[in-house]
């Protein structure tokens, strides 16, 4: 892979990347971050906090920013991962469950994958349609196409498009409040109206925490062509801020249409509390979702690769199994997105808050492993052989854990589709998130110093990526 010459195809998949290909410092963390957030994904959001859960701006604000805080910790633990192990993170998700118990939870984050790239295609295809008079379908099959050659070209070409976001869509972003507070002006009520209530509070805050907890199964994904001495410190508060950050400008823009109009949806409210250069903004945040589509698409495929290597071990994917996964996720999620874009708002809510519910448990089980159990010592050959190695072809403890933290979070749910007998007796409040991290974490550890192979650390880590620098073609495995 050429890294620094030019944008040329990425060549590797999901093996391990030889020492001698790693390059890179952890500030990028915070320009992929930080401009890959700079989107009307996350504006949508804090659209919710104040349109859909009524809260009054500042409120609805710093709950968004206080879930950001929480779930950013979580988000930024997985940065340091990819310098450490070279390979993307679902991958290494095989070493907590298994080579064929990882599927489990590879096959959902797929489905999150999809998911995302609906949601900004809506709103990518809502933008493009409010502009011209090119239909929201046809705008929703553009974008998706432009973001999908982004995810086939790979690693290096994401990294310089969320580089550029940062600075562009930055300014756009600066532009919009200027616009909308000091040339058009927004009414007193958009800082008095609105309702505190104890359910929109929490609902703003697991908002804003799904969003960082919901990039944790891609962080080490663009982190593994670090070099390997790469800080934990650096990587985690270079990923943390650049997160944090370009989560919640954009998430307090969404809370100021929602409290400011009674738009039915966000781009139609930033076109009007910006008009005069709505285009231009409009424009530059839909581009950035091209930027942060490209992530998911990307890491959509690296993760569909991962369940085809399990399946098929002497299989060496190439850049064009990329290709062919890239363009599998795109049908997906644009079918997806021509389906639901007439409700779009609630759709999006509760693929949220549901998403939340399966990610939770897996989180609290790779963190634990990774920090607590395993102290980052991996058998990276292990990893990509068809029986798991030392890693087995399920980890029982960690399907358990698995299982048991997203059913204890059901009864705590809250959504349009369903309601816990937990939330309902606390009126609504959805604190599923929370109880899944406090059960999970506990019962993984417990159940892997009884009955896991905690013993049985990565004496053979070195050797191996030794190896992997040695052979630079393997796939991974052992030849």
């Amino acid at each position: 892979m050429k890294t620094e010459s030019g944008p040329a195809i990425e060549t590797r998949t999901v093996e391990h990347i030889p020492l001698g290909e790693r390059h890179g410092k952890a500030r990028q963390m915070f320009t992929i971050w930080f401009g890959t957030g700079l989107t009307l994904a996350a504006a949508a959001t804090g659209f919710v906090s104040t349109s859909l859960y009524g809260l009054p701006w500042w409120v609805a604000v710093l709950a968004l920013f206080a879930g950001c805080l929480v779930g950013g910790i979580v988000m930024a633990l997985h940065a340091a991962q990819g310098p450490q192990t070279g390979v993307p993170q679902m991958l290494q998700t095989r070493a907590q469950f298994g080579s064929y118990g990882s599927l489990l939870v590879i096959v959902l984050v797929v489905f999150m994958y999809v998911g995302f790239f609906a949601s900004n295609l809506v709103l990518g295809g809502q933008s493009i349609a409010a502009l011209t008079s090119i239909g929201t379908t046809p705008a929703i099959l553009f974008i998706g196409a432009v973001s999908t050659l982004a995810a086939i070209v790979g690693y290096t070409l994401i990294h310089r498009l969320a580089g550029l976001m940062s600075v562009v869509a930055g300014l756009a972003l600066v532009l919009a409040f200027v616009w909308a507070l000091g040339v058009n002006g927004v009414s007193g009520t958009t800082w008095t109206g609105g309702t505190v209530t104890v359910v929109g509070v929490m609902g703003a805050l697991s908002l804003g925490s799904l969003w960082m907890i919901a990039c944790a199964p891609f962080v080490s994904d663009y982190t593994r062509y670090l070099p390997k001495d790469t800080g934990v410190r650096s990587a985690f508060w270079a990923t943390y801020w650049g997160a944090v950050l370009g989560a919640i400008l954009p998430m307090a823009l969404g809370a100021l249409i929602g409290s400011a109009l009674t738009a039915t949806d966000t781009v139609t409210g930033l076109a009007t509390l910006t008009r005069g250069v709505s285009g231009i903004v409009i424009v530059v945040l839909s581009v950035a979702l091209v930027s942060q589509s490209a992530m998911y698409v990307y890491c959509g495929s690296l993760s569909i690769i991962t369940i085809g290597q399990t399946l098929f071990e002497k299989w060496t994917p190439r850049a064009s199994a990329r290709t062919v996964a890239a363009v599998v996720v795109f049908a997906a999620a644009a079918v997806m997105a021509i389906a639901g874009q007439g409700d779009f708002l609630t759709f999006y809510t509760n693929f949220l808050l549901i998403l939340l519910c399966v990610l939770t448990p897996w989180t609290a089980i790779n963190l634990i492993d990774y920090y607590v159990i395993r102290h980052g010592e991996y058998d990276i050959a292990a990893m990509f052989q068809r029986d798991g190695g030392r890693y087995g072809r399920f980890n029982r403890p960690a399907i358990v854990s698995y299982v048991a933290g997203i059913g204890v979070q059901i009864p705590f749910l809250s959504t349009t589709l369903y309601t816990g007998p937990a939330a309902a007796a606390l009126g609504g409040i959805d604190l599923s998130w929370i109880v899944g991290l406090v059960i999970t974490s506990p019962l993984y550890l417990v159940l892997m110093r009884r009955y896991g192979r905690v013993a049985e650390t990565s004496v053979a880590g070195s050797a191996v990526l030794a190896e992997t620098a040695e052979a630079p073609r393997s796939g991974g495995r052992r030849r």
